[in-house]
């Protein structure tokens, strides 16, 4: 069981968040970003960026930060953060 917690931060608090789950015969990158997506969706956001330190940073630590860089759209929020907390 793969599981992506998606959490949503406005000045030090957690505003929102949902965790997604999957149990397809996905590679792992596919459930990311089809995770990703789902957290997008359910959040009414558009699909951020993949920067270089955001790449990094997430394979380090199974988690990432996706500040206004990451974005087109402009947020009405300080991050978005992602976290695998199981697989």
């Amino acid at each position: 069981m793969f599981r992506l917690w998606g959490k949503e931060f406005k000045d030090n608090r957690m505003v929102r968040d949902t965790v997604i789950c999957d149990d397809t015969d996905d590679t792992r990158t596919h459930k990311i970003f089809n995770a990703l997506d789902a957290i997008c969706y359910e959040f009414d956001l558009s699909k951020p960026i993949w920067l270089d330190a955001t790449i990094d940073e997430f394979k380090r630590h199974d988690k990432t930060r996706f500040t206004q860089d990451n974005f087109v759209d402009s947020i009405d929020f300080d991050y978005l953060e992602i976290h695998i907390i199981e697989e």
